[in-house]
């Protein structure tokens, strides 16, 4: 289990069950579920925000635009995982846009649904702060990244921590499903398709993984490790 995804089970949450109609009692009519296509946008910046959403399926795209309309990714979110939650702490409009990158489940709570979840559900108010401090330090990662780090290095240390978060150790390997394409690494990484394809490629030349359009298969952590300058935990 990923790191992010085991927030709720580090604090005994179970987010199906605590969004379910039979714990939510007089709210239950008030629950909404919604479904996104591929490409769809949930929300756009300047749009009002008032909603919070909890991702029972698919993936979705965080992110903003930048000088002449360029798109800039600030993550991607899967299964389990909250956005929107800065209208929690008074944000009244958008900032970012959220945009489904597949067919996408959602569950919609209002600002006042879940300052009463919190109130009923005292471990999801730490839940909140960890998640927030945690997204406010991988920030602060990328930006000394980014000023820091070459554009190989990026590319590479980004594989490392997505195998570490989203992937799936099996024996002496790690598997990263539903692995990214090269434009979407480039995005996140602020380097170019171009890079990223390079790097990819001569990771796999050196046996240290392989990758196609489904999943990223990590064969060698301690060589990835030491090839983006980091601790292999």
């Amino acid at each position: 289990m990923s790191q992010k995804q085991s927030f709720w089970y580090l604090e005994n949450i179970d987010l199906a069950t605590m969004l379910c109609p039979s714990k939510v009692g007089a709210a239950e009519h008030a629950l909404v579920h919604k479904a996104f296509k591929k490409g769809e946008y949930i929300f756009l910046p300047g749009q009002y925000a008032d909603k919070i959403f909890f991702i029972m399926e698919g993936r979705v795209k965080i992110g903003t635009y930048g000088d002449a309309g360029k798109e800039i990714t600030k993550t991607i979110l899967s299964n389990g995982e909250v956005f929107g939650e800065m209208t929690l702490t008074g944000e009244d409009q958008r900032r970012n846009f959220a945009q489904a990158m597949e067919h996408t489940k959602l569950c919609v709570l209002s600002v006042q649904q879940m300052r009463s979840l919190i109130r009923d559900h005292s471990s999801l108010s730490l839940f909140f702060m960890k998640m927030l401090g945690s997204r406010m330090l991988e920030m602060e990662k990328r930006l000394e990244s980014l000023v820091f780090k070459d554009s190989r290095t990026r590319v590479i240390e980004f594989l490392y921590d997505l195998a570490k978060q989203k992937g799936q150790r099996v024996g002496y390997e790690w598997v990263v499903r539903k692995f990214l394409t090269h434009q979407e690494i480039a995005n996140l990484t602020a380097t170019s398709r171009q890079t990223v394809t390079t790097v990819l490629n001569e990771m796999e030349s050196k046996n240290i993984l392989t990758y196609d359009r489904r999943r990223l298969l990590i064969r060698d952590m301690d060589s990835l490790s030491m090839e983006a300058g980091v601790k292999n935990d």
